[in-house]
């Protein structure tokens, strides 16, 4: 098995975590999909990251769709509930994680173009999302609906999304007035996973 990736990508990173706590052995295919040598578009259309490729030459791309595939391998330890409604609702947690992701890429894209070109209303606008995104992951993990154990693709997603803002340095603070979401996160990364696929710091 084959993750097409790079090591800074949050979405690559989710991926990793769940091949690591699972003991799925694969090979790490460092891959910057933002350069005209990519080969991700050889494996997603799309050009991005990250991509599965299979013993069987199968390619798996869209963070949430490898996940899922990965569950159907029935590999313990299980990360998505198997009742519908629970593995549903656990799904919309890993999207709002992915979706304050989505924003905190935007904002680091647009922070690398030329500061004459770049657009503060739309600064403004993605570090809305990722504020109001957090609010809701604090609720969350106020009331428990997102802990630390048992490990779900939902709260993998949520540490990958927070490490991605703390690497990139994206919404700066944003763990004031934010405690429970500071414990949950502080007990994830303590695992060998988060540990062995925390980004280069240059």
């Amino acid at each position: 098995m084959k993750l097409i990736g790079n090591y800074t990508s949050p979405y690559v990173r989710k991926i990793s975590v769940i091949l690591l706590e699972k003991g799925i052995t694969f090979e790490f295919v460092n891959d910057n999909p933002w350069t005209t040598e990519s080969n991700a578009p050889h494996y997603n259309p799309l050009g991005k990251v990250p991509a599965l490729v299979t013993s069987d030459d199968e390619h798996w791309f869209d963070s949430p769709v490898i996940a899922e595939y990965l569950e159907l391998l029935d590999i313990a330890p299980a990360l998505i509930p198997r009742e519908p409604k629970a593995a549903l609702k656990m799904r919309q947690l890993e999207a709002l994680a992915d979706g304050i992701m989505d924003a905190a890429l935007v904002s680091v894209r647009e922070q690398q173009r030329p500061p004459a070109q770049q657009s503060e209303i739309e600064l403004l606008r993605q570090r809305e999302k990722i504020s109001r995104g957090l609010d809701m992951l604090e609720q969350f993990a106020a009331d428990k609906t997102l802990s630390a154990e048992p490990l779900t693709v939902a709260n993998i997603a949520v540490a990958c999304a927070v490490g991605y803002l703390n690497f990139r340095r994206v919404s700066p603070g944003w763990c004031v007035d934010r405690p429970h979401l500071v414990k949950l996160v502080e007990e994830l990364f303590q695992r060998e996973s988060f540990a062995r696929t925390e980004p280069p710091k240059s």
